[in-house]
């Protein structure tokens, strides 16, 4: 009896052992040990996954770009680095000094139409191509036109529709012929907001060399105009009738000024668009890396 139990015992002990043993292999091939390669179907390791491609656009500051540009404010320097590659920092300077010299109603001006500004924008590049969007700031203006006023001794001007003349020199009576001065500030408002859509990227992905274009305006605010005139003014050409334009109790004299006050007026809403300054700005820059990491 004993004889036929125990080869059956052991029987059993082997197909218990041959089990687990195979219950083993499956949970071994099943799961992966923690730690260890993925296994493929055909027992050959798992390829894994690319690594990200970094740019050298992606490092702040890493590249810098620098060049020439032409704007309605001025000709200056544009220098361009990057914040990523969908983010520069601009900025942008417009200088110009230019003699000017005109006749109205009348009255000579020589002028001389000075631009000085400094613009900060931020480029914002939503796509893959080289089209951006650029809001900032004009963060330094003093874009103006100085001038002085002459009017030729017995010539006649018109303010207000009225007509004057100019006094002849008398140096008994101390007249002088009628002269002035004239100021036109371009910054009513500083910072002024600048927007502007554009095309090029001056950080160019390939080679050093890019032609960037921009079409935007500067919130500068409403032209500040100041006109004066002093000297001697007639009402007649026959100068019986002469009154000396600085004179605040002399019927003639307030009339010139009070003319002249309407004049400018007419003027300054001849130049309110100016309130809204076109931004039309394109160049040529060079980029190179800056090496930083």
């Amino acid at each position: 009896m004993s004889r036929l139990i125990f080869p059956s015992y052991r029987a059993l002990c082997g197909v218990f052992l041959l089990g687990s043993s195979g219950i083993y292999g499956l949970a071994a091939q099943s799961s992966p040990a923690r730690g260890s390669a993925f296994i493929d179907n055909q027992g050959e390791p798992a390829a894994s996954a690319p690594a990200p491609v970094v740019s050298e656009l992606d490092h702040p500051f890493s590249k810098m770009a620098v060049g020439p540009g032409i704007s309605p404010l001025g000709i200056g320097l544009d220098l361009t680095t990057n914040l990523n590659r969908h983010l520069n920092l601009r900025a942008s300077g417009g200088f110009l000094d230019l003699p000017v010299h005109f006749t109205t109603n009348g009255v000579h001006a020589d002028a001389e139409l000075k631009l000085a500004s400094t613009r900060v924008s931020l480029d914002i590049y939503p796509f893959r191509n080289g089209f951006r969007i650029s809001p900032g700031l004009v963060a330094y203006n003093q874009n103006r036109i100085t001038g002085t006023e002459s009017i030729a001794a017995g010539s006649s001007f018109t303010l207000n529709e009225d007509t004057f003349y100019s006094a002849n020199a008398n140096a008994a009576t101390g007249a002088v012929p009628v002269y002035g001065t004239g100021l036109l500030n371009l910054h009513a408002t500083r910072p002024a907001f600048t927007i502007a859509g554009g095309w090029g990227n001056p950080l160019a992905r390939s080679g050093h060399w890019s032609f960037p274009f921009e079409v935007g305006i500067a919130l500068v605010g409403a032209p500040v105009l100041n006109v004066r005139l002093a000297g001697w003014a007639c009402a007649d050409q026959a100068q019986t009738q002469c009154a000396d334009l600085s004179n605040a109790n002399n019927p003639l004299a307030v009339k010139v000024q009070n003319d002249l006050q309407t004049e400018v007026g007419k003027w300054k809403g001849d130049l309110d668009p100016l309130k809204t300054f076109p931004l039309i700005r394109g160049g040529v820059t060079y980029s190179f890396n800056l090496g930083r990491r």
